[in-house]
């Protein structure tokens, strides 16, 4: 089973989307918030693609205490700073703060997993020109792991989660197919 940055961010924001998502049901193709944030993350920072990397990172958690099949954990970093240790991370808006700071907490710890320690992230909204850096603790590490548990459990799941009737819905990507019967 793999695990990805994106379903962290996503369970963290509803659980529906997260097993739609993690169970091959993506609707992001179809969604103007998504292309918007996909030219937004084109756009700013240009300089940067020549200065930084894009890291792809995988890890198999296969510890028997922990799970009984292997987790991949997988994550796709668009702009790390090797030198100085950075996740730079683009988003949009700051209405799922937390979401985003917990998908650059897996990320950190992707990073500390395959040999990478000591970095941090930096989380970037450029239309609202606001920056914030964010630390992995280790306390959060169990976190992690414990969410990690849950997802797996959420994608092994029969069953869909309910609608969560929030007004996140309105511009989420999966609206029409979540509200196709109301």
């Amino acid at each position: 089973m793999q695990i990805n940055a994106t379903l962290v961010n996503l369970y963290h924001i509803c659980k529906r989307e997260c097993w739609l998502h993690a169970n091959g049901i993506n609707m992001e193709q179809t969604s103007d918030i998504v292309y918007d944030g996909k030219h937004l993350h084109e756009t700013s920072y240009s300089h940067r693609a020549g200065k930084h990397s894009e890291l792809e990172l995988t890890y198999v958690l296969s510890n028997g205490n922990f799970i009984e099949n292997p987790v991949y954990l997988t994550g796709k970093i668009d702009y790390y700073d090797a030198d100085k240790r950075v996740v730079h991370e683009i988003k949009r808006s700051n209405k799922v703060e937390s979401a985003h700071e917990w998908q650059v907490k897996f990320y950190l710890w992707l990073l500390e997993l395959n040999g990478i320690k000591n970095s941090t992230a930096i989380l970037e909204y450029p239309l609202l020109r606001q920056t914030d850096i964010v630390i992995l603790e280790t306390k959060e590490i169990t976190y992690l792991e414990n969410l990690l548990l849950e997802i797996v459990q959420l994608k092994e799941s029969k069953i869909c989660p309910p609608v969560i009737h929030s007004k996140i819905c309105k511009s989420c990507s999966y609206h029409d197919l979540c509200y196709a019967g109301e």
